[in-house]
């Protein structure tokens, strides 16, 4: 099966940084968030992987070159304008079309363990991995005396749950995508509407999206600590 890398944004929120890099090659631990994800990929058995690039897209291309050196074979597809997530992916219709038993998609700034085979599925149907939310602060505990017992730092919220940006998808999502726009706003609640998307639940895996300088710096923590 192939895999998709959406890597065409411009990572505004990440300035300066990526006034002259572009989001998916921002290092973390000296390896740019790219790198990661193939080597996520390549882990999932994952081998052939279409890159949908665009701003800055040479730093991309010229870095992953061909992929043999991380032995995968990559190909490319070129935003000549932003077109959004549902766009890019729309624009590797023609490098997917054959892929009848599905193939994998994972947003550029995601830094993530997930079992990304673990979504793929005898009846092909449409899935995305969702991950606890987060509490942004601590948590105090308290008794009904209100002494404190203890602190939690930044809890999951339960049964609450947000889209980690990792999918597994059929051809059907080709009907569904816009020319220009992105997934989370367009196909993917069509596709509810319909009931032909799924979830599946990692709730104790490593998962970070790269959105600001404070989740490099937490995201390498994590990383140093577990999976270097």
């Amino acid at each position: 099966m192939k895999g998709v890398i959406l890597a065409g944004g411009f990572g505004k929120r990440l300035k300066p940084i990526t006034d002259n890099r572009p989001k998916p090659m921002i290092e973390i631990l000296g390896k740019p968030i790219i790198e990661w994800q193939i080597k996520l990929l390549a882990k999932n058995n994952i081998r052939e992987i279409i890159i949908c690039v665009g701003y800055l897209k040479e730093q991309i291309i010229n870095y992953i070159a061909s992929g043999n050196k991380f032995n995968v074979k990559v190909a490319y597809t070129v935003e000549e304008e932003p077109l959004g997530t549902g766009g890019a992916l729309k624009n590797t219709y023609s490098l997917l079309k054959d892929e009848k038993e599905g193939f994998f998609m994972i947003n550029g700034d995601i830094l993530t363990n997930i079992d990304m085979s673990s979504l793929a599925n005898k009846n092909e149907t449409n899935t995305l991995a969702v991950v606890p939310l987060k509490s942004p602060f601590g948590i105090v505990d308290f008794d009904q005396q209100l002494i404190v017992t203890g602190f939690t730092e930044k809890p999951n919220i339960i049964d609450k749950w947000i889209n980690a940006g990792i999918y597994f998808f059929n051809q059907d999502i080709f009907n569904h995508l816009p020319d220009k726009g992105n997934i989370e706003t367009t196909a993917l609640p069509a596709m509810a509407n319909q009931r032909i998307l799924k979830v599946i639940k990692f709730e104790n895996s490593f998962w970070k999206s790269i959105d600001s300088h404070k989740d490099i710096e937490e995201s390498s923590k994590e990383l140093s600590r577990n999976y270097t």
